[in-house]
């Protein structure tokens, strides 16, 4: 349960305080000597934990300069406070004066962090000793922000459940997550969530001429699913009402990627190819929430679903695909199919009448973007800046930071082919530029921003609110673009 009061439940396990550099808290009974010799100065992401014979410990959780406190610091502060009382169901945390940050977001902010931070994927542990699920969460801040700090916890709680949820998908296993059951999952969350829904099996998807998605699923024993998920704004009544704009997603749902025929070696970074759809899942998560949120935008998904997998009937080196539209593509390596299937997706996105005011992709594509990047910021690519920037401020608002990359024509050669109209992949060279103007080619002019979140899908360990395994990137960034997406109109570059 979460919620917000003025003053402290009877019930709490424990209770935080952040704490600044060089800031006496009144509630501890130390002074500042005292605390410093047990350890605590009051620097970001420090905690004490504070034992009492009567009423639950006290928990100091650094925050650094308050001066320079801003979102950001916020989230990684409740998910510092979050682990350390990891093994206790309710907690609170009095909300004090934040600075710039508005009581509203201050609250968002934390309540996201405690829930990301204390988020665990453990449906199969049965014998390890597992941390008790969170059962309330209060901010105790002052009567004239109570208000306020009451719509951020739910908005913080909308928000964690999308990332969660985004997580939940991208951990599961492959073997039990398959596209169909993709889109079962689809169905079923598109019905409590307002949203109308299509699944199109192979047959379907050859009637459109969806060639990358079924080149890419020649070598699988499991079916693909393209997932078309559509959300219309509604007034009061429930009656529909015209969107402030509208704009389609493309995910890509890469159920289990093995390489194809260029299979991927057997080692610990690649066992977690199952999490090669955090994009779908992405999209999925974020669309959930849409309709509770009121967003005013109208929004089509695309979800393309299948797996990578080596079989006799797989794709060839050499062979050559026809992408929805009539496009022709040269297959030069059969590990580089997740552009393949997202071709489709965008076509399609294109054909929709009315024609969306912009298109955004968002995709697991390439190790260039990680190791140009490292795990803590996605790339983004565009061909119009104004959309971009929006994509942008969204990453900075929730912590799923984007970095811009330069579509940079000069590099479109490297994909030209002799048989063909076009390579799926270019040179050695800038595979993430390279690989994002391979999906230039299918937007037909639309405004369009790609997001690459290779290296920031996974977390190796528990550092500050991604927990351990799946991130949920990209679902929280998504829902709040979505939001307060406005249809681009500045110049495109």
């Amino acid at each position: 349960m979460l919620g917000a009061s003025t003053s402290l439940p009877a019930n709490v396990d424990s209770i935080g305080t952040l704490v600044g550099v060089d800031e006496e808290p009144k509630d501890f009974g130390f002074d500042r000597a005292s605390l410093k010799a047990a350890g605590f100065e009051g620097k970001a992401g420090q905690t004490l934990v504070v034992p009492r014979t009567s009423g639950p410990p006290l928990v100091a959780v650094g925050i650094g300069e308050r001066g320079k406190l801003d979102p950001g610091k916020l989230r990684d502060a409740a998910a510092a406070f979050a682990r350390a009382v990891g093994q206790q169901a309710r907690v609170a945390i009095r909300l004090p004066d934040t600075g710039t940050v508005p009581p509203a977001v201050a609250a968002q902010t934390i309540t996201e962090g405690v829930l990301l931070a204390r988020y665990r994927y453990r449906p199969y542990k049965r014998t390890a000793v597992q941390e008790p699920p969170l059962e309330g969460l209060t901010l105790v801040t002052s009567p004239e922000n109570l208000e306020e700090v009451e719509q951020g916890v739910v908005l913080g709680g909308v928000t964690a459940r999308v990332a969660g949820l985004a997580r939940d998908l991208a951990n599961a296993p492959a073997s039990l997550l398959t596209a169909s059951r993709m889109a079962e999952v689809a169905e079923v969350l598109a019905k409590s969530s307002g949203l109308e829904v299509e699944v199109f099996d192979g047959e379907a998807l050859s009637e459109l001429g969806c060639g990358g998605l079924l080149g890419v699923n020649a070598g699988s024993a499991e079916p693909p699913r393209m997932i078309k998920l559509t959300y219309r704004p509604k007034g009061n009544r429930g009656k529909a009402v015209e969107p402030v704009g509208r704009i389609a997603l493309i995910g890509k749902g890469i159920m289990f990627d093995a390489g194809g025929l260029g299979l991927k070696p057997n080692d610990l970074v690649h066992a977690t190819m199952k999490g090669d759809m955090s994009g779908a899942g992405a999209i999925l998560a974020a669309m959930t929430a849409l309709s509770q949120l009121g967003c005013k935008a109208e929004v089509t998904a695309y979800l393309m679903c299948t797996d990578n997998m080596p079989s006799g009937t797989a794709m060839r080196l050499g062979d050559v695909l026809t992408v929805r539209g009539g496009k022709t593509v040269e297959v030069i390596n059969t590990d580089a199919e997740g552009r393949l299937v997202m071709a489709d997706g965008l076509v399609l996105a294109t054909e929709q009448s009315p024609r969306p005011d912009a298109i955004v992709d968002i995709a697991t594509l390439t190790g260039a973007c990680q190791r140009a990047l490292g795990v803590r910021s996605a790339g983004v690519i565009g061909n119009h800046q104004a959309l971009v920037e929006q994509v942008k401020a969204s990453g900075e608002r929730t912590g799923d930071t984007v970095w811009q990359l330069p579509l940079d024509q000069s590099y479109r050669a490297e994909l030209e082919s002799d048989i063909a109209d076009m390579k799926n992949v270019g040179g050695d060279n800038a595979g993430a530029i390279t690989a994002a103007l391979f999906l230039e080619e299918f937007v037909d002019g639309v405004p369009w921003a790609h997001i690459d979140m290779a290296g920031t899908a996974r977390a190796e360990s528990d550092s500050g609110w991604r927990s351990k395994g799946a991130t949920g990137y990209g679902a929280r960034l998504l829902l709040d673009f979505l939001m307060g997406f406005t249809p681009p109109t500045a110049s495109r570059h």
